[in-house]
This record gives structure tokens, sequence and C-alpha cells, in this order.
């Protein structure tokens, strides 16, 4: 049976194909006799006519007998070599084989590069080539067939495009090749396979097409308006929309905003049509039209030759006779210029594939939308900056694109909704630049659909702190418009709207899952998040689209978003999040760029705007005057008394709730407001129902007459002005006819109204008849506005419901859009910091939910890195709050920050291999807690180098140092106490029990085990902790051990005194309450007896309790605030009112943190001497008051602090030492043995300091406590003692030590000599007090001699012989004595007399049996020596004579004492000694005959007579002998003078036995 190629007509095409075929025009289905072949392919000639009739043999013919002479077939004529193949593919008498083999033959060609760039013609060629596969026809036979021919076609189509002489093709051949591969993919009654692979070869084609533009643009360079204005050249290219079952969609190309279409023709007059392979054809009837097809096979294309075919070579196809070489022949003569494809065919191909997803039309199914969309997605990703360069291409992706997108986003279909949102993110990734509105309603539709308003769920174990950043709706939420009660008579219906896009409402989890993929796609732009923070939420009258993005990703990542969308939301909500902050975190490093972007102090005042104008608009839709006066109040209404600025704020603004904005400007007194808010319209030129629109889309008309009424009037005079428009009267005219105007819009769209109940143009007439000033309306004036209103209700956007609200919404968007500022692409970091603090919150909160919740090691890696990142970008951008934020979230999570102190009652130490352990309740816990452990990990391994940027965060790092050290995890040596303050480590609290592991390992047994049980249970002791409460607690001191806590506390003491005051108040905070006594927590189980410490006492359970914590704190606070001047001087004060708090307090306050304490205020005492903060003699006088037993248990600190704070001469040196309570102080430690040496070097310090701080304030005390340092060395009598036994015995004695290593006699011995240095301080001390005589040498000579005349007593030998020589050399100080005044004279009876006295006394002489004797010779010698060196002082004195006698006295009662030799040889001597030399020098003298006695002589002679009866003749021989022995000793007077000489030199060795005073001094050191 005969088949055929009949042409597929469009409806209503028939009568004009026929009238072709009738007039001889339509050659290609011509069936006539004299014009089909006489046979198929393949066979005999009919008729008499041979196979070489045939014009598809005889061309392949000729081909033959042309390429016999061709060497080369790269150099043959291309269009010449193609000619016979393509007669065959345009040919409709040929078999669906044969045209597949012409097909396959043409692509060889291209495969083996037989046709290659420098063919000749290959222009001309390949446009050839275009109109015949695009043309092809053939006879139909099975479809497998058929589907081969298709294949081929578009295989051939690819290489072409793709080939060397793709470029060549003009733009009216590739819409050709476009059109038949859309019209391909568009037939459902091919098979799904050819479908696809049509399909896959657009995608390859438009990927050829596409990639074109970027050599289009640098062959224009800068200029690329010269392709678009060669582009408005082509207008004549235009492509049909392809056809669906061999019907054309039949959709009009756009005109709006499309240069390129503007003159374009009509469909019925398009250059191209679709046609199909029809069966069973039996050839054309008689009268020349074709008879119905029986069956129809698979379609081909053909395309109808362009208008300019001939120009090209192209020519009819024809079955029959005609010979496309002759016709080329002719035309080779004249070569003809074709001129590559550009932007037309590019922009025509852009259109219909966007004209392909019109949501509205209901001829293209889901199916075709999404093939569009996968050629559109890849268009965009070849091509898409270059679609945006176009303003063609650009205006199309804008406006049409987007349009059909952002409905399409709203379907249910999967596949659909799938490609939607990959195109939608394809575009904005690659045009977002010039898409900044539809970025950003695009964006807004996904918040407003993923953002779950669910609260979120507590968990077990999750603090809700933590999560407390997560926003519950998204900012951009804007407060409802429309009330029941005006306009209409019921609201919308939410499901209607959301249908219409104009909420979000709930979607399928399946959409949920894909939009939220969308997100993060468009998340992993770089910059992206930063573009919408800078564009978006840094602009006043735009979304907070970073924020709410941030938001959404930060609330879906919580597992329970998974209820309502999908288990891989939470993951890629999680991902994209943490994609965000390595995005921040990767460039932090980034060298800034500021050029070419925004200032960024211009953004942050735009935010700060921003945020003002939300908080204003919120509380005018509660209440209008607050909400003005706020703003007013913050500068963003110039006055708000001024009605054009408050109106100008409320129009421009569109955060105000319409309905609101409606009721507060119709209200009576506001009638200002409204006259200023409906003048700044303008209203020329508007009909009055556009006007009436344009004024009611910015607020909502309120539902009472009177308020509407008032409206209308301010409204109608506006409209009218000083001259009302044509065909309106006066503004009584306008009033009447815009309220008609409200009441045909309510009439018209009331869906309680029934239709033939509505108002009929007629009716609204006749309503106005006369009204028009007595006139009426013109009837065509009252229809347009009739039209118009019934067409479309005036009414709010978002309360239509019907697709006008898209389409008005668009239409506003696009308006706005042509004046707003393009997108800011923002390659730089410059804007980081703000962006992060804007968004740091719910990112936080959202990896603590995480940390908290999870159980995959792969997402606590993750998290982890997501924390230190985060800190790491606060850190870099100083965003304090944040980095607060995250110590407190992992230090939360860690459950170390606890401000409940953990029980300590039973710790336990045990003892192994020489280590120890303290086992503890908080040990336990934190030791089986993997995630506390890896919290404490990672925040203490993210604080380093982070130091000066933490803030408030301190407070829980503190808190977590506190507990660690409470249970004896931190090291004591923390503090560096030593190194820092010279002071031990802090103790720790004894633990209550302490096991030995080792020695009880050798025990072993059961038994040995059950034993332990018994005693413990019997001695109440807690219980031994068990292996796995060890094994935790060693995995706790590990993790401890792994945080670099010492190198965190070094970079602290590193940080500037700013820094460091944020440590000072965190650990200040953490003292309790003045008035609470400081204790810790008990057992709380049962009353258990106070735990026994390692000492084996019991603690005394109503004294107080020893918190090491407590002393921690303030040796931390004292070491920060004493770093240097500036830190004493801010935290100086702080420091000082606790540690005075706790000094004050000693009976609630344990002795050993109160000893610390005064130690640490003493320590800041020194450290801020320049401050009046801390005062020496409060703390003097505060210290002074403790009793004995306190003093006792703190004396090492206090000396130790005293020390440093007079260790140099400072005015603080001289303030402590001149008040009375250090003198208190010391007198009262020095007793103790501990304390005692200590204290004796405190006083040192005082005397031998350079200067000296000895004043006339602190003198007597001064030597006061250096009389009672040389009293203590009394002490050394006993060695002493022990020693003269032992030589009395004759033993070999044990070399004990001597005397003066004994510490105390050696203080004794060194207070002395300091005693006596005292004496070179008198003088000044003397001149300095302008005190009378007398009384000056009462006040500083006397308390010297009285010290040194008591230590002469002392019954240690050594302090009591370097006394003695001390008072020597002070009594013969030459500063002591002068002829002005006799106040000396009382060393006699107030030093040496009473001393002597002492001495005679039998329980003084026992002190020291042995060396007392010489003690008293020796006082006898220094009576007489000081009574020698002041002789002649003392001969002008009255009181000579008295004094002498006395001394007689003395000597009496030395000789009579009857307690040794010793003293009956040396008073005589040192008596004759006295008495030759006041003789030599005429003080005493012998009565001469004649002359009176004198009474000196007389008493003397007396006085000595009655103790040595024979020393005075032996000294004075010629006083009362007789004449004869008188003789004979004047011839003898040699002998007396000799043995004078000799006792005086036996006194001068005596004398030179003693050790002279000016080298004692040095002993002192």
């Amino acid at each position: 049976m005969a088949r055929d190629i009949g042409r597929l007509q469009k409806p209503g095409n028939r009568s004009s194909v026929a009238g072709q075929r009738q007039s001889g025009k339509l050659t290609n289905g011509s069936v006539g006799e004299d014009d089909t072949l006489a046979s198929r392919w393949g066979l005999r000639g009919k008729k008499g006519k041979s196979m070489q009739d045939n014009p598809l043999l005889s061309a392949f013919a000729r081909l033959r007998n042309d390429l016999r002479g061709c060497t080369d077939i790269r150099s043959f004529d291309i269009p010449a070599l193609l000619h016979p193949f393509l007669q065959v593919i345009r040919s409709s008498s040929t078999s669906a084989p044969i045209t597949s083999l012409a097909i396959v033959a043409i692509t060889k060609f291209f495969a083996y590069n037989l046709i290659g760039r420098d063919s000749p013609r290959l222009s001309l060629a390949m446009q050839l080539l275009s109109a015949a596969i695009t043309h092809c026809r053939f006879e139909a036979s099975d479809s497998a067939a058929d589907e081969i021919v298709l294949l081929g076609i578009l295989e051939l189509m690819e290489n072409m495009l793709s080939g060397p002489g793709g470029d060549l093709l003009d733009d009216e051949s590739v819409c050709q090749m476009m059109e038949t591969g859309l019209s391909m993919c568009c037939q459902t009654r091919l098979s799904e396979l050819l479908r696809r692979k049509a399909e896959m070869s657009m995608i390859v084609m438009c990927q050829t097409i596409f990639e074109r533009l970027k050599s289009l643009e640098i062959e224009a360079g800068e200029d690329i308006g010269i392709l678009e204005a060669e582009g408005e050249e082509s207008v004549n290219v235009v492509m049909n929309d392809p056809a669906v079952d061999g019907t054309s969609l039949g959709l009009q190309p756009p005109t709006v905003n499309r240069s390129s279409s503007t003159n374009a023709e009509e469909p019925s007059q398009a250059l191209t049509e679709t046609v199909a392979v029809q069966n069973n054809l039996e050839g054309p009837t008689d009268n020349g039209e074709d008879s119905a097809p029986a069956q129809t096979a698979p379609i081909g294309a053909e395309l109808k030759p362009f208008s300019n075919a001939e120009s090209l070579g192209a020519v009819q196809p024809s079955a029959s006779a005609l010979d496309l070489t002759q016709k080329t022949e002719q035309k080779s003569d004249e070569p003809a210029i074709i001129k590559p494809y550009s932007l037309p065919s590019i922009r025509e191909l852009f259109r219909v594939l966007v004209d392909l997803l019109q949501p509205q039309n209901r001829q293209n199914g889901d199916n075709l939308r999404v093939m569009a969309l996968r050629i559109i997605d890849i268009a965009l990703e070849v091509a898409g900056p270059s679609i945006a360069k176009h303003p063609s291409l650009a205006t199309l992706a804008k406006d049409d694109l987007c349009r059909y997108l952002f409905q399409l986003v709203r379907s249910e279909n999967m596949g659909l909704l799938n490609e939607s949102l990959r195109v939608a993110g394809t575009l904005l990734a690659t045009c977002r630049e010039v898409l900044k509105l539809q970025q950003e309603l695009f964006l807004s539709y996904l918040v407003a659909c993923l953002h779950p308003r669910v609260e979120i769920e507590d968990e077990l174990g999750i603090d809700p702190a933590l999560y407390e950043g997560v926003p519950k709706t998204p900012k951009l939420v804007r407060p409802a418009a429309s009330q029941t009660n005006s306009g209409r008579s019921t609201p919308v219906p939410i499901k209607e709207r959301q249908k219409l896009g104009m909420e979000g409402g709930a979607r399928k989890p399946d959409s949920r899952e894909a939009m939220v993929e969308s997100i993060g796609a468009l998340s992993r732009i770089p910059s992206y998040l930063v573009e919408l923070y800078v564009n978006y939420d840094c602009e006043v009258d735009r979304s907070d689209l970073c924020e709410d993005l941030i938001g959404l990703l930060s609330r879906n990542a919580f597992p329970d978003s998974a209820r309502w969308s999908t288990t891989n939301v939470p993951p890629l909500c999680l991902d994209s999040l943490l994609g965000y902050v390595q995005f921040v975190a990767d460039r932090l490093d980034d060298e800034p760029i500021y050029q070419g972007y925004p200032d960024i102090h211009r953004l942050r005042e735009q935010r700060d705007r921003k945020k003002i104008i939300i908080r204003g608009a919120t509380k005018f839709n509660e209440n209008p005057r607050a909400g003005i006066a706020f703003l007013a109040s913050h500068g963003i209404i110039d006055n708000p008394d001024n009605a054009k600025s408050v109106v100008k704020f409320l129009r421009g603004t569109t955060r105000i709730s319409k309905s609101i904005l409606g009721e507060f400007l119709s209200k009576k007194s506001h009638e200002e407001l409204l006259m200023a808010f409906i003048n700044l319209f303008d209203f020329t030129g508007k009909r009055i129902d556009e006007a009436l629109r344009e004024l009611l889309i910015t607020f909502r008309l309120p539902g009472e007459s009177a308020l509407i009424e008032r409206i209308v009037v301010v409204f109608s005079e506006k409209y009218c002005g000083s001259s009302p428009p044509d065909g309106i009267a006066n503004s009584d005219t306008a009033f009447v006819l815009t309220y008609a105007i409200i009441m045909l819009n309510t009439d018209q769209h009331n869906p309680n109204l029934k239709k033939d109940k509505r108002m009929a143009c007629n009716d609204f007439a006749r309503n106005l008849r006369g009204v028009n000033g007595g006139q009426d309306f013109a009837p065509e004036y009252l229809q347009e506005i009739y039209d118009s209103i019934k067409s479309n209700e005036i009414i709010l956007p978002d309360e239509h419901d019907n697709n006008r609200a898209f389409d008005y919404a668009w239409e506003e968007l696009l308006i706005k859009a042509r004046t707003s500022a393009p997108l800011t692409m923002c390659d730089t970091n410059i804007f980081d910091a703000d962006m992060f603090h804007a968004t740091w919150k719910p990112i936080i909160a959202t990896l603590s939910y995480v940390f908290m919740s999870a159980s995959d090691d792969a997402v606590f890696s993750r998290v982890v890195l997501g924390f230190d990142q985060c800190a790491q970008i606060a850190a870099k951008y100083n965003l304090t709050d944040a980095l607060d934020h995250i110590i407190f979230c992992l230090s939360s999570m860690s459950t170390l920050s606890s401000d409940v102190p953990t029980n300590t009652a039973l710790n336990t130490e045990v003892q192994a291999e020489k280590k120890s352990v303290m086992v503890s309740e908080l040990a336990v816990k934190f030791g089986r807690d993997y995630k506390a452990q890896l919290a404490c990990a990672v925040l203490f391994r993210l604080i380093p180098r982070k130091e000066l940027q933490i803030k408030h965060g301190w407070n829980h790092i503190v808190r977590i140092w506190l507990n660690l050290f409470t249970n004896s995890l931190l090291k004591p040596t923390f503090s560096k106490s030593e190194d820092l303050l010279d002071i031990p480590p802090i103790p720790l609290q004894p633990p209550s029990n302490v096991i030995d592991r080792e020695q009880r390992g050798n025990e072993g047994g059961i038994i040995s085990t059950f034993s332990s049980f018994l005693s413990s249970y019997a001695a109440d002791d807690p219980p031994e902790p068990s292996e796995e409460e060890l094994e935790s607690t060693l995995c706790t001191v590990d993790c401890i051990d792994s945080c670099p806590m010492n190198r965190i506390f070094s970079k602290v003491l590193a940080m500037p005194p700013e820094g460091r005051q944020s440590v000072v108040q965190a650990l200040l905070k953490k003292l309790p309450e003045p008035a609470s006594p400081v204790v810790i927590s008990v057992r709380p189980e049962r009353h258990a007896p106070a735990p026994i410490r390692t000492n084996g006492h019991r603690t005394n359970p109503s004294s107080p309790t020893y918190d090491p914590s407590l002393v921690f704190v303030l040796e931390l606070a004292t070491i920060l605030a004493t770093r240097d001047q500036k830190s004493v001087a801010l935290m100086g004060q702080a420091t000082a009112d606790a540690l005075q708090t706790i000094v004050r307090d000693p009976t609630n306050v344990h002795p050993l943190i109160l000893s610390r304490a005064v130690f640490y205020l003493l320590y800041l005492l020194d450290a801020s001497q320049d401050h009046s903060f801390v005062r020496a003699p409060v703390i003097l006088h505060t210290i002074a008051g403790y009793d004995q037993a306190t003093l006792e248990k703190a004396a090492m600190p206090i000396l130790k602090g005293l020390t440093l704070c007079i260790r140099d001469p400072t005015p603080l040196r001289n303030e402590i030492t001149s008040t009375p309570d250090f003198w208190s102080i010391i007198r009262s430690l020095h007793e103790i043995p501990e304390a005692s040496g200590r204290a004796f070097d405190l006083v040192a310090k005082v005397v031998s300091g350079q200067p000296p701080a000895v004043t006339a304030d602190n003198y007597k005390e001064t030597v006061s406590i250096l009389n009672r340092f040389a009293a203590a060395g009394s002490v050394g009598a006993v060695i002493e003692q022990k020693r003269d036994s032992n030589a009395r015995r004759r033993e070999k004695p044990t070399k004990p030590a001597k005397p003066r290593e004994n510490e105390v006699v050696d203080r004794g011995f060194k207070a002395v000599i300091m005693i006596y240095k005292l004496t070179n301080r008198v003088p000044a001390l003397i001149e300095q007090s302008h005190l009378e005589r007398n009384e000056a040498w009462l006040t500083y000579w006397s308390p010297i001699f009285e010290a040194l005349r008591s230590q002469c007593l002392n019954p240690c030998r050594e302090i009591r012989h370097q006394a003695f020589s001390c008072l020597q050399n002070s009594l013969l100080s030459p500063e002591l004595a002068s002829a002005d005044h006799q106040e000396w004279t009382a060393i006699f009876g107030e030093v040496l007399f009473p001393l002597i006295t002492r001495l005679l006394r039998p329980e003084i002489y026992q002190t020291d049996p042995v060396g007392m004797s010489d003690t008293r010779v020796q006082a006898a010698n220094l009576l007489c020596k000081i009574f020698l060196h002041y002789l002649v002082l003392l001969s002008e004195w009255e009181g000579m004579l008295d004094l002498w006698l006395r001394i007689l006295d003395i000597m009496d009662r030395l000789m009579n004492s009857g307690q040794g030799d010793n003293l009956e040889e040396a008073v005589p001597e040192s008596l004759k000694n006295i008495l030759l030399v006041m003789a030599d020098g005429g003080f005493i003298t012998p009565p001469v005959d004649g002359q009176p006695r004198t009474e000196l002589w007389d008493e003397t002679c007396k006085r000595v007579d009655r103790f040595l009866p024979e020393l005075m003749g032996e000294i004075f021989p010629k006083v009362n002998v007789p004449p004869e022995e008188k003789k004979e000793q004047e011839q003898e007077p040699a002998a007396p003078e000799k043995e004078t000489g000799e006792e005086r030199g036996n006194e001068n060795k005596a004398e030179d036995a003693a050790p002279p005073a000016e080298t004692q001094p040095q002993d002192v050191d």
C-alpha cells in the first residue's frame, strides 16, 4: 500500500492548504501522476522511465561523476556534496530506513572530519542542512523505524551546533532546529525514550547556544549595547511555541517588555509550523484535497521556508523532478551574506522556554514544564551572568521567568517543585544582581513556608537557656492587613491565600525538604548571606532576610522539625549553618577591601534606623499616638506637630497596618493629617476611579460611614483642585461619584450577593442622573468606570481571592524594581562582623542543642568545629556577647559550672604507686559523662588567645575553676602564689578518708575487703570508692589535665588591666554575702560526725569550716589587681572591699582563710600606696583587735605582709611604724616561737633601714620591743650553765652549738646592739622634738639606758656582756653630757646605782652563779670609769659630794657582799684609781699644815675607812703620820707612784678586755 507524507494542518488552515495545491504552489504534498515518483525507492522505472530519471538517484550519479576527478574530498564543494542526501531527507516518498541512511551518512561526514571549518561554502551548506532536517519527510512505516530517523535528526542537530560550522548557522536556522527539538520533546505520542533523548539533545544544543553569549560578549567588548542594537534589526526572527500532539500551544509571544517581538508576526503568519507523519494515505482526491488519514505515525517536523530562503540558496523541496543542484548552481555566482546566529535567536529560544512555564496555560502539562525547567537550568548554568548583562534577556528573567517560577514553587507536584526550586536557585546564583526584589519575594515565601510556629519542646537534661536565641517567628511577618467589617463581607480564607502564594501555609514534608535543599544550596554560594545582609537587612524598607534565613535554618536544625518535614531536614539545616560559619571563619585573615562597597558606618546607621522604625510601627499598630511620639523621639519623624512630616513617614513605610492607618486618618481630630496625606498624591490626568484606586491601596477604608465620608470629602476636593477635570462639574459631583464607585465596588464583589442581583451599568448610571452639576455624566465615562470596577476590585492586594492578587503584587514589585538600587555583590569581609553579630544567637543555640541531643561522633566533631570557629569569629571581631554566650553554653554542658556547691563530705583520697587521686562526687559524675568531658575540653581549648575578648564569660570559667579546686582537681600551684606572692600554695581541704591501695593490695582476699568494710562502717567513715568510681575519677583527671589551665592563667596575667578587670569582677562575685558565714555543703542524707583529718583530730563542728575556693578567689583577685598601678586603680577598690569584709569578721571565718586574707590585704596595701581606698591604720587596728589565739594562727602571713609594706623607705612605712597598733601586733607576735624570728626581722628593718624608720612617734615602742627580744635571749643561760657543769665534771663536752647559734639568743644579742644604735638618733630626735632639756633627756635617753640596764642583768652572759659594753659606750657618748645642763647626771642615780643594787641581789646572782661575779666586777669598774670620765663636769655640779659619797657606799656594799674574792680585789683597785685621779686633778686634796680640812676629804676618809681602813693611808701616807715616818716617806716617793702606775696599767688592761663600742654595731647584721 502506498504511503505518503501529508502536512499536519493547524485547525482552520485546511482551506488555505487546498488553495495552495490548486494554484500549484504546494509541491511537497502533490501526488499527481506527473509529479510523483513512478516507483518507490529501489524499483525499476515505470511506464517507460528508467531509474536514471529518478531525481534522487540521478543526483547521486552526478555526485559520483563529480568526485571522480577530486583528489581531496575536503576541498570539494560542501553544498554539492550534501545535495543528494538533502534531497533524500526532504523527499516524502522515501522510507524511514532510507532517510535514516542519509542522515547517518551526513553524520559521518562530520564525525570523520570530511566537513571542516575550511570547507568550501560551509556556511551555505549549514543553512541547507538545517532547512532539510527541520523539513524532513519520509514515508511512515513502523514506529520503531520512524523514531530511528528522529533520533538521527537529533544527533545530527547536536553535531551541527557543536561542530566546526555551528557558529555559522544563522538565527533562523537555529530557531528552526530548536523548534524541531522542542516539538519532539512535547509529542506525547512519541515513545518515552525518544522524548527523553530529545530532551537531552535540547539540553546539549541549548548549552552550546547559550555558550555563544560569552563569545559574543568578547567580540562586542565593553559595549554590550551593540548586540542589543543588532538584535533590534532582526525582529522577524520569531520562534513558535512547540506543538503538543500535533497542535500548537497557541501562546502568543509576549509583547510586554520585549523589544524583539514588538513587530512579530501573528501565530497564523509564523514562519514555522509543525507537521506529522500520517499512515495509510491513499493520495489526493481528484479535486486536489487530501483524503482523511487512516492511521497516524510518529511525527517528523517540517518547517515552512523562511521568507529569505532563496537568498540563502534554500528552495522549496519537491518529491518529484525538482533538482536542487540546478538551483544551487544558479546562485553559486552570487554568494549570500550569512550572518551567524547571535542574540535574536538566543532571545527567542529563551522566550519560548520561559513561555512553556506559564502556570495559567492548561495545555502545558507539568511534564512539559519540567522539561522546560531542565533546559532553562542548563541555560542559566552556562550563561546566567551573561543573561543578566543583556537587557532583553534580563527583562525576560526579571519578569516572566521569575513570575512563573515563583508561582510554580507553590505546586504540590514534587517533580515540578524540585525543578522549579533548582531553576530558581540557579537563577539567583547567576543573575541575582538584577533580581533584588524578586529574590526577596522568593526567599520570603520560602521562609514563610518553612519556619515552624511551634515552640521548641523542653528535653530532659537540656537547659532551655541554651537555645533561647532561636526565633519563634521570622521577622518578615507583617501585621494583619484585613478586617472583616469593611470593604467586603467575608475575608479571604487562609487556604485560598496559601494557594495564591500570599501565605506560607502548610507544605508537605517532601516539599519542605526540597525547599530546605534549595536554601542550603543558596547559602553555600560564597558571600551570598553577606549580600543578603547588606542589601536587605541593612535597608529600611527591605526584610531581614539574612536573619530570617539563619533563624529558619537554626529552627529546622532541631530534631523535632523532622515531625513536620523529613528526617533529612535537620542535618541539611545544620550543614548549611556550619557552612555559613565555615565561610566566615575561612576569610578572617583576608585583607579587607573597602573600595567599591557601601560605607560600613552608613549601613549601621541604616540598620539602627530600621530597628527604630520597626519598633515605632509596632507601637503605632497598637497605639498610633504612642507610635508617632516614639518615632519623633528618635528623630524618624522630624516634628510630630507637623502633619507633612507625619504623613510622609506613614506613606513611606510598609510596616504600618493599613487598617489602623485608615482608622487613624479618618478621625475628626486628624483632618489636617488626612489632608496632608491625600495631598501627597498626584491625580492629574487620571480617571476618578483610577485616582480612588491609587489612594485606597495605601490604607483600608474604615467600617463606619461617617469616617468614610470624611475621607471621600477630602479626596474629592483634592481630585478637583482648583479646576475640576473634564466631565466633572465640581467637588460635590466628585464626592457623589466617589461614593457611588465605592458602593459599586461593594455590590460587584460581595460574595453573598447573587449575580442576577448585582448592579448593571444602566443601574449605575441611573443612580447618578443629574448629579453632575444638574447634568448627567457621559455614558462612555460611566461605562469605563463600571467595567474597571467590575473586572478589578478596589481592595488591598492581600485581600484578593483570585489571580489578580499575585499579578497586582508582581506589578508593584516591577515598579519598585525600576527605582531600587542594584544588588551589591560583596566579595569582601568588611561586613562579616556586623552580619555575624546579628546572627550568632540562633547559631550558638542550635549548636548547643544538637550537641546535647546528638549521639553520632561525626555530628559531635562538626559541632565542636562549629563552636571553635564561632569563637574565632567572635574574638576576631571583638563580639564579646557572642564569645561570652559560647562560654556559657559550653560551661553549662560541661556540668562543672553549677552554682550549687558539690558535696565534699565524702571526698576520699586513694593512694597507689606514689600517686594520689581525690575521689569526689563531682569527679565521678563528670567522668561518667562523655559529653560533659568533651564540652570542657572544647571550652578550655578555645579560650587561649581570646582572653581579652571575654567579658561576662569569666563568671562561668571562674565557677568551673572553683569547683575543680574545691574537689582537688585543680593543682594548688595553679595561681603561682609561690612565684608571684612568695607564699605557700593554697592548702586544699583534707579528705574525709585516706586509702592506701598499695598497702592494702599486699593483704588481698575477700576477708581483707570485708574487714575494711566493717572497719569503715564501725568508724562511721565514708565507704571506700568502687573500681568504677575510681576509673571515672581518673577519666576526669585526664580530661582536666588535657585542658591548658596554666596557659590560660598565664595569658590572663599578661592581659591589659582592662581585660583583667572582668576576671576580677567574676572572682569577687563568687564571694559569699557579707552577713553570711563561709560554709560548704554537708552530707544531706544523714547527720554525719565531723570528718577525721589526716592528723587524726576531729574538727570542731561549731567552728567555721575551711573552704579553699574562697582563698582561691581572694588570691587570684589580689594577684590580678596588683600586677601594675593601672590594675590597682581599676580593681584595687573592689578587691580591698572584699578582703576587708573577710578580715573584719574573724569569728565567722576560718583562721586559715583569715590569715591569708590579711596577707592579701597587706599585699594590696603595699601595691596601692598612691591610692586612699586602703588605709594602713584601719587595717592595723583591725588586726590588733584579734584575740591571741587568732593572732597565733595568722602570725606568719601577718608578719610577711607587714614586711612587704615597710621594706622600702616610703610614706607607707612611716605611716605603719608610727601606728601604735603596729607595735601592739609585734608585741603580741614576738612571743610566738614560729613568728618571733620574722617579727624581729621586721623590727630590724625599722631600726636599720636606710634611712631608719625610727621617729619620735615610735621611738619608745622600738626600744621596748627590742628590749623584749633581748630579754627573750635569757634562754641562752641554760646552755651556758650546762656547759659550765660539764666543765666542772671534766667531761668531754659534746660540741654544743655556740650560744649565738641559738636563734633566740642571737636575736637578743642583735637587739642589744640595735638598742645601742638608737643612741645615734637621740640628738636628732631631741632637736626635732623641741622639748625641754629635762623632758627630752627623759624621753629619749632614759628608755635606752633602762633597756640596757635591764639587759645587763640578763642571765645569758653573752647578751649581758654585750649589754654592758653597749651601756658603757652609751654612757660615754659625747652627746650625752654637757656643761649646759645637769640632766645627764641621772645616769648614776637611775642607771648605774640601780644596776649595781640589783646585781647584789641573791636572786639575780643565782641566775648565773658562775658568771655573775664577773658581772659585778664589770659593773663596779663601769661605775668608776663613768665617774672619772665625767669628773670635770661633776666637779662643777653642786651634787658632786652626795654623788661621791653614794659611790663610796656602793663600793662598801660591793666589798662586803661576801660572794667571792673578785670584788675584794677589784673594788680597792678601782677606788684607789679614782682617788689618785681626783688627787692629781686637785679635786680632793689632803689637808696641809695650817689649812683647814675640806668636807670632801673628811667624808671620803670617813667612808673609806669603814671598809678599807688602810687605803687612805696607803694613798696619802704623809697625812696624819709622825715626822720621822714622813721624812722616810719623802725619801722614797717613787714607790707609791710606781704601784699606782701598775694598778692603772692593770685597769687599762681590764678595760681593753671589753670589746670596743665602735665594733659592736657590725654584729647586728
